[in-house]
Parts: structure tokens; sequence; C-alpha cells
């Protein structure tokens, strides 16, 4: 307790007894309100100071963290576990195989790579049909996508509207929709997404359907196409034959003969006999010579036989090397002529 003031003693010494009592009992009272008041004081004025020093408002860094992470976070919860209703998977997969060999690429050879298998462009062809605006129309003459994607079923952010335009159909199917080709086993996997079990089994199968029918038309083109390819080579072959039978036929009416091969083979033939004869009727002649004269008729006659297989040997020749009387080309040339006609 402090030490009382002048004026306490003062009041003191001309104040009764029981009031001096009361009133020596209002310093204490007061030295503890001066103790309160100092106390809360200071413990009002140390937050006052940080309360100073702390903004007013939340900080950038913090608005960002709500705005940015908390709130999308919060917002997609409750969505996702309030608001978004069920969706059903159907999925399928399947290859496709032709019997064509693969088409060579020089270029891809050169970078390292292989050719290209038919059936993988057809995979990659019907991947892009999947996902195009050709299947859509397929498909909604079966299914009535809009009714199908528009479904009560379905939560308000997912649904499609029912008045939806075509580029609007478009985008939704893609969506839902998703076909992805896997060029390491050659597989291609689609997977369809709806609002009820039943209506992704509907939509998987008028997918699978829709895919047949494309398939199945790109390989009717293709055989098409490859028996238009051989009907046109099978007509051309005959033009070149019928030209070639044109050409042979005059050939052997200019020339004369049938079969020009087959008239050198006797040609020969019979060059090659005459060589026979003159070799054994020389022979013949000298050993009649060494025991008869010149003017022996058996030699006379042996002569005379040799003159003449002479004579035709050299008309042979002729026939085979240089033109004749009777013809206007060589055997030879005519030989060579009909080879020609052959080859084409």
């Amino acid at each position: 307790m402090a030490p009382p003031s002048l004026a306490d003693a003062a009041i003191a010494q001309h104040t009764p007894p029981v009031v001096a009592g009361a009133i020596a009992a209002v310093p204490a009272r007061l030295d503890q309100a001066r103790k309160g008041m100092m106390l809360a004081r200071v413990g009002l004025l140390l937050p006052v100071d940080d309360a100073e020093r702390r903004p007013a408002w939340p900080t950038p860094r913090l608005l960002s963290f709500l705005f940015v992470v908390l709130l999308p976070t919060v917002l997609a919860a409750v969505y996702l576990f309030g608001v978004a209703a069920d969706q059903y998977v159907a999925e399928f997969r399947f290859t496709l195989s032709t019997a064509e060999q693969p088409r060579i690429d020089p270029l891809a050879m050169l970078a390292g790579g292989a050719g290209h298998a038919p059936a993988a462009l057809e995979s990659q062809i019907l991947v892009q049909y999947i996902g195009s605006r050709a299947i859509i129309e397929q498909v909604d003459r079966s299914l009535d996508l809009r009714r199908l994607f528009g479904t009560s079923e379905a939560d308000w952010w997912a649904r499609l509207a029912r008045g939806a335009p075509i580029e609007e159909l478009l985008r939704y199917w893609k969506e839902q929709v998703d076909p992805f080709y896997d060029p390491a086993d050659g597989t291609v996997t689609v997977r369809v997404r709806a609002f009820s079990a039943m209506a992704a089994l509907q939509l998987a199968e008028a997918v699978v359907a829709a895919s047949e029918r494309l398939v199945n038309q790109l390989s009717q083109r293709m055989r098409d196409d490859a028996v238009q390819h051989a009907q046109a080579e099978v007509d051309g072959a005959e033009i070149r034959l019928k030209g070639v039978l044109d050409k042979v036929h005059a050939f052997r009416d200019r020339e004369g003969m049938i079969d020009p091969v087959k008239t050198a083979q006797t040609t020969d033939l019979l060059a090659t006999r005459l060589r026979d004869e003159l070799v054994q009727d020389n022979a013949q002649l000298a050993t009649l010579k060494a025991y008869m004269r010149d003017d022996a008729p058996s030699v006379k006659i042996l002569k005379a036989r040799i003159r003449s297989l002479e004579t035709q040997q050299r008309g042979l020749a002729r026939e085979m090397t240089d033109p004749d009387k009777t013809r206007n080309d060589t055997l030879s040339s005519v030989l060579g002529s009909y080879e020609a006609l052959e080859n084409d």
C-alpha cells in the first residue's frame, strides 16, 4: 500500500474515528483500482499494438489460396459427391486383319521403319471415323443421341440439351466416346460412357455395328479396286495379244511360211544331211580313183552326184544368209523378225 498523502492526513485529523476508518478503506480500494487500471491498461495496450501491426484484410497469398485451391476443391467435392450422376462405361476391343501383303515404303525403310500394313491403315481410318460426324449421323438413326445424352438420370451439368445443334452433339460425343489405336499389337480400344448401364451397352453395340459396316465397305472397296486393276491388266494383255497375232498373220502372208522356226530347223537338218552325203561321196570318189580312171562310168556318175549335192548346199546357204530370187528376206532375218513378234 502507498503511504498516505498530506491531504489524507489532514482529513484523518478532523474526521471521527468511524468516518476515519471508512475513509481509510477508500484509499485502499483506490489503490487496488489504480493497480487494476494499470494492469488493464497494460493488457489493452499490447493487443492494440499487435492489431496495429497486423493488416485489416487478408493477404493476396491467402486470397489466391482460397480462390485457386480451396474453393475449387470444395466445389468439385460438392459436385462429385452431392450433385454428379453416375456414369457407366462400356469398353470393347477388336483387331483388323487382311490377306494383302504390307506395302513397302522406301522413305520408311530409310528412316528405319517398316512398311504400312493395310490392317494398320484401316485401324487408323476406323479410329478417325469413330470420332467423326459421320458415325454420329449413322448411330443417331438407330439411337436418339440427344435423348440418350439428355436423359433425366443425368445431372444438370453433364446433361446434353435436347435441342443441341450437331456441332454441340459432336463435341459432347468426343467427350463420351473415346477410341484409341495401339500400334504395338494392332488393337483398337473404344470406351463409351452413358448415364445407365443399358444406355452404355446400346451405344457400344451401335458403335460396333457402324464400325463393322465401315470395315466391310473398306474391304469391299479394296477387293473391287484389286479386281478392277486385274481386269485392266487382262484387257491390256488381250489388246497386246491381238496386235501381236495380227502382226504374225501379216508376217506369214508376207513371207509365205507358217512357222519360220520349223522352217529354219528343217533347212538346218537338210543342210546337215547334204554335208554328210558330200563327205561320204567324196570319200567314195577318192577310193574309186585309186584303181579306176577318171573317165570310168562309175567315177563320172559319182562326180555328177557330188556336183549336185554341192549345188543344193550352196542353195541352202544362200537361202539362210543371202537373198535369192524367190524371197525378199533371208531366212535368218525372217527368223529374227518372227522371234521379235513372239517376244511381244
